[in-house]
């Protein structure tokens, strides 16, 4: 009797340390980044957490677009990154974890280094940390797009 309950005690301990670890999931790593229009593979994006707790975002990685072509800088884009080399250029500023939403992040800035456009941005890591659903915006987040980025192993494809 007592041996039964000591491993339904156990197991249900083994279930509970699972689940609390499920939950604990980081953007941290490298993930390719997909045209929510054309679905085209733009370019692979290393996500690292700052000393001051926001996540940052650089592109490592520039696919070439449909006609073979690598758009090398970024033309379009505003002050400070105008004409600046888009390979190392940190496309993701200030996202934050939400405090009240597990697996979300926000408060986030994305910039679009294809077309120049600046976003407030906001992201949400799936139950299995293999995509990440990114809400970029202009105003209020119903003004805005959504894309997935894809989990990736390394900087390289």
């Amino acid at each position: 009797m007592n041996n039964q309950i000591l491993l339904k005690c156990s197991i249900a301990l083994i279930a509970c340390f699972t689940s609390i670890l499920s939950v604990v999931s980081t953007i941290e790593g490298y993930w390719r980044s997909i045209d929510d229009r054309t679905g085209e593979q733009l370019t692979i994006i290393e996500i690292k957490k700052a000393a001051d707790n926001t996540y940052r975002g650089k592109i490592v990685y520039i696919y070439p677009n449909a006609q073979g072509a690598i758009v090398t800088h970024c033309v379009n884009c505003p002050p400070p990154y105008t004409g600046k080399p888009r390979l190392g250029l940190e496309v993701l500023t200030g996202l934050v974890e939400d405090p009240n939403k597990a697996n979300s992040f926000i408060n986030g800035r994305i910039l679009e280094s294809k077309t120049g456009k600046v976003y407030k941005g906001k992201a949400q890591l799936s139950a299995d940390g293999k995509h990440l659903n990114m809400r970029g915006y202009v105003g209020i987040s119903a003004l805005g797009r959504n894309t997935v980025w894809i989990c990736t192993d390394s900087a390289n494809p």
